[in-house]
């Protein structure tokens, strides 16, 4: 714990630089969200900065953004490609406005900005980017794949020898595939990705990668090696969502043109086409869903080298392109981000050993043992053991179907060649683990070295750190973020073993707490792509995105496929970027529509529910009758910020008529409950805003009464679990709110880290019947409440991306010390405070170029002062810079 602490304080402090009192400049320069990023295909690609100035009241009164192909030529006085003059603005996020970029071409830009006092700086490097294909037409390419059927298991490898005989300026290999691939150039991978491209519906959007392998090639014969993996687009293992039926499904293929630019100016482009040879490799079978298997006596060493013999190989054959809609992957990519060393090993006989990470993780292991040829080793991956200590699979196989026992799952195969030390990895799979039992058919020598696990996910940038006098707490906020990060793969999921599935109620939940704590925005936009993808004409969206078209007719609903207006809403306030709101705009209008259509009254009973209760169930009409509320408020404010008034208007009055009808039916004025007043019925209209003004401090304190009398202990389901804190922390009753989250016994978040765990469940008992995985996000509220709850950081609608930072910390019981870093578009944001017996510090750090609206609690008997001076009011408006508030 204390570990991870460190390695994330350490990266919120490398990304702001060290600078003087005096001076201030921009730095941390992105393009779309990405550094330097290559391949895009954007025609208006966002530019940001940050302001480094750690003075009180730094601010950006003007910026100049300069741009050109040329990074000498940023210097220049005049004749920039595009050169926005001086801009008298704030604003730290530009959209590109000049020239039509160029397909193939690297542009290089600056910012230059002014200070409060009008003096000019500009930034210590510049800042790149690189344009891909910008248009289907200038692929050159032709999708191929082998001969095989969809049925065939092993994976095929793709070759090509080309020559080179002048000298290399650079090369980019631009590849799209359906299905997974892994590219080599002269025997070695290109890059660290993992699981390229990401997952979309593949009949309608396809996405392609781009790669420098300028210093791959050399002068002379160059091999480009392709291995192809079947992932969602030629699933063949069976289980109850039908992936295996998808309307998309073939034989994997792949696109690939290898562009390169010589020192003479010239360009050579070399192409996937019918000149390709394949084989089928040592994969001989792999599921992205299950596992993988390998047989390394059919290795083919040197397979994607220049010298390698190939006349046995076949030839491939051409095919159309999986979708008419290829675009560019421009989103942080997954990898193996972190390697997990065995905690203990058991040896049971000479056959059979169970490796213990210590910790439940997504991702793969890496095995390295010798043996005969055609030993057969089984690595079956668990998240809990048998009292006997074996592997334990029962708690997430329960919805796999298999025909046969050819494919077990989460149990990867390996065949020995016998030729020394062996390494394996699988290639195109991954699981949710703690445990690798390792059994294999002869006797083997094994360590505790032998094994060791990679935590995979999208590798998205740390933002956010919290820690505590409790370590309890401590706990909650790590396994949520082990959790939510195993569950980020280019979509988020629900889990990493059993379904892999992108539940958009998981997602829906989840999103503050990733934002808060990830830099994750690449991965949003292109899952509200997928979104768009999957919309049928009328509006409704699947429970699962992607899917093969499973989904539409059970688990969705505005408590579940709200995330189609809550993620970009979510988004616009975390980063003060419209371009996601405006790009589904459309979309939830539909959305919306479609209910309105479908439930004139204003209240729908259409959706889930308050999904794995504790106990209480509570009306699926109400708690999805204020997620459409929720919907309909969020399109009438982005019409707004869109300057659409005649939407604004119309679903503002749609909003009312919702809200009207909610209370008419659920809210018992007299006694301030809403239906029958357990925790869901209560927190989740207070959460959503749907209580009248008027009555929120009565529905407020029955809550805060019947959390009590529950023995303030959680008796809510997945909608409960994202209102219940935040209801009682906003109204008044934080202290019960922190009760609640610091619980240790069941039900609680706490009794799952007193029973070990390093992730959150999927079910509040442990010993639970079903719903039983260890490694789920849908509860995973609480590491965003920490930073609203406790540190008080959240987002102003009025002055989104924390331009304005509203603080409003709570000083609860049970607490001596908490401490919330936020990295937000503008810098870090610090909330931290500090009690002693009498006595309360509290540390404000305020980023340059941003303000904060402190709200302050009121603290009995003691007198505010803010860095030594008594100060009066409730609410304290500061400039950036560091501050210190003491109650005395």
């Amino acid at each position: 714990m204390i570990r991870q602490f460190c390695l994330i304080l350490l990266l919120l402090s490398a990304a702001r630089p060290s600078f003087s009192q005096t001076s201030a400049y921009p730095f941390k320069l992105e393009t779309e969200y990405l550094v330097n990023p290559i391949g895009l295909d954007q025609p208006s690609p966002r530019f940001t900065w940050q302001m480094a100035d750690q003075r009180q009241g730094a601010r950006q009164t003007a910026y100049r953004i300069v741009m050109d192909t040329d990074s000498l030529g940023l210097s220049k006085p005049h004749g920039q490609l595009w050169n926005t003059g001086w801009v008298k603005s704030d604003r730290n996020l530009v959209q590109f406005s000049g020239p039509a970029l160029k397909p193939f071409t690297r542009y290089y830009w600056r910012v230059d900005l002014a200070d409060q006092k009008g003096k000019q700086s500009k930034s210590v490097q510049a800042a790149s980017f690189e344009t891909g294909m910008m248009n289907m037409e200038n692929w050159k390419g032709s999708w191929i794949s082998d001969s095989e059927n969809i049925r065939m298991k092993p994976a095929p490898y793709f070759r090509k020898v080309v020559e080179t005989h002048k000298k290399i300026r650079s090369a980019r290999a631009y590849i799209a595939a359906a299905g997974l691939y892994e590219l080599s150039v002269n025997g070695a991978k290109i890059g660290n990705h993992r699981m390229d491209p990401m997952y979309t519906r593949f009949d309608r959007r396809t996405l392609y990668v781009t790669y420098d392998v300028t210093t791959s090639l050399v002068n002379g014969k160059n091999a480009i090696g392709v291995l192809l993996g079947n992932g969602w687009y030629n699933h063949q293992s069976t289980a109850v969502w039908d992936f295996d039926r998808a309307p998309w499904r073939n034989r994997p293929a792949f696109c690939l043109d290898l562009r390169i630019t010589y020192e003479d100016g010239t360009v050579e482009t070399i192409t996937s086409g019918k000149d390709w040879k394949t084989a089928l490799s040592p994969i001989v079978f792999n599921s992205i869903y299950t596992a993988e298997h390998y047989d390394a006596r059919l290795e083919k060493t040197g397979w994607n080298t220049a010298a390698f013999d190939d006349s046995a190989w076949k030839n491939v054959i051409n095919r159309s392109a999986p979708s008419d809609h290829i675009v560019a992957q421009a989103l942080h990519p997954i990898r193996n981000v972190e390697e997990i060393a065995a905690k203990s090993l058991k040896k049971f006989n000479d056959t059979t050993y169970v490796f213990d990470l210590g910790r439940n993780i997504s991702g793969v292991s890496e095995i390295t043992v010798k043996g005969a040829a055609g030993t057969v080793l089984r690595l079956k991956h668990a998240e809990r053991l048998y009292p006997n200590g074996r592997a334990d699979l029962s708690n997430i196989d329960v919805h796999y179907r298999p025909t046969d026992n050819q494919d077990p799952f989460q149990t990867d195969i390996l065949t020995l060649s016998g030729k020394g030390e062996e390494t394996f990895m699988p290639h195109f799979n991954y699981k949710g683990f703690q445990y690798v039992e390792v059994t294999s058919s002869v006797p083997v020598e094994l360590n505790k070295t032998s094994l060791v696990g990679y935590f995979m996910h999208s590798d998205v940038p740390v933002t956010g750190n919290v820690n505590s006098s409790e370590p309890l707490i401590n706990k909650i906020w790590s396994a949520t973020n082990n959790s939510y990060l195993s569950n980020f793969f280019g979509y988020p999921t629900d889990c990493p073993q059993r379904e892999k599935n992108g539940w958009t109620g998981d997602a829906q939940i989840a999103i503050e707490t990733g934002l808060y704590n990830f830099d994750g925005i690449t991965v949003y936009e292109k899952w509200l792509a997928d979104h768009r993808d999957e919309q049928q004409p009328n509006g409704v969206l699947p429970s699962i995105i992607p899917t093969d078209g499973w989904g539409y007719e059970w688990g969705n609903g505005p408590d579940w496929t709200s995330t189609i207006a809550i993620i970009p809403w979510n988004i616009y306030l975390f980063y003060g970027d419209q371009r996601l709101l405006a790009d589904c705009y459309l979309n939830i209008k539909k959305y919306v529509d479609h209910i309105d259509e479908g439930y004139p009254t204003g209240l729908t009973s259409w959706g889930l529910g308050d999904w794995v209760p504790v106990k209480s169930k509570s009306p699926v009409e109400l708690t999805s009758t204020c997620y459409y509320y929720a919907d309909a408020l969020i399109l009438a404010k982005t019409a707004k910020i869109l300057g659409k008034k005649a939407d604004f208007e119309k679903y503002t009055a749609l909003a009312r008529k919702i809200k009207d009808a909610f209370n008419a039916k659920y809210l018992h004025k007299e006694t301030g409950i809403y239906g029958d007043g357990v925790q869901t019925e209560l927190s989740v209209p207070l959460y959503w805003g749907i209580v009248p003004d008027e009555y929120k401090a009565r529905v407020a304190q029955s809550l805060a009464k019947r959390v009590e009398a529950d023995g303030f202990h959680l008796d809510v389901g997945l909608l409960g679990t994202k209102a219940i804190l935040n209801a009682l922390s906003e109204n008044g009753y934080a202290d019960i709110a922190y009760k609640v989250a610091a619980q240790k016994t069941y039900p609680s978040w706490g009794w799952w880290m007193e029973n070990g765990a390093t992730t959150l469940y999927e079910n509040w008992p442990i010993d639970a019947k079903s719903d039983i995985s260890m490694n789920h996000i849908m509860f995973g509220e609480i590491g965003a409440w920490l930073y609203k709850g406790i540190a008080g950081i959240k987002p102003d609608p009025a002055s989104p991306g924390f331009k304005n930072v509203i603080l409003e910390p709570h000083f609860v019981k049970g607490l001596d010390h908490f401490e919330a870093r936020h990295m937000g578009p503008y810098g870090n944001i610090l909330s931290s405070w500090t009690r002693k017996s009498n006595s309360v510090s509290y540390q404000v750090e305020i980023p340059a170029n941003a303000t904060a609206s402190v709200i302050l609690p009121a603290e009995q008997n003691l007198k505010v002062y803010l860095d030594g001076k008594l100060i009066t009011g409730a609410a304290k408006q500061l400039p950036s810079g560091t501050y210190t508030f003491e109650w005395k």
